[in-house]
């Protein structure tokens, strides 16, 4: 068994409370649903955004799915650099699993395809 990371990162169009948690849990399910994982496999979940978005926490929605109310979450900003890509969630999930590295699929989805077009659609 390992601890590994799985990385995801996705775009909202506006600081809105609704759309903050409705694209985090679309990315989270996404997550779920390429890796086959549950919330007990999961050791902690680092959340980070942009600093342009403060309308919600997206911890909330994830805290609010059945079976996730206990997984450790943790939300901060997102380093602010020039030109980097705006209104961004992104989370790095640590799961226990006896998945290899090359196994693991990392999501990016909306504008977010954009930070890694190599891992966009694996």
């Amino acid at each position: 068994m390992y601890t590994r990371g799985i990385r995801g990162a996705t775009t909202v169009t506006r600081n809105d409370r609704q759309e903050i948690l409705g694209e985090t849990l679309v990315l989270l399910r996404e997550i779920v649903e390429r890796n086959q994982f549950d919330p007990e496999d999961v050791s902690s979940i680092w959340i980070t955004m942009t600093a342009d978005l403060d309308a919600a926490f997206p911890a909330l929605a994830i805290r609010e799915m059945d079976g996730w109310g206990m997984v450790p979450l943790m939300c901060a900003v997102e380093a602010s650099v020039q030109n980097s890509l705006p209104q961004c969630i992104r989370l790095m999930i640590h799961i226990n699993t006896t998945k290899t590295q090359q196994e693991i699929r990392h999501v990016y989805l909306n504008e977010a395809t954009r930070l890694r077009p190599d891992l966009a659609t694996s």
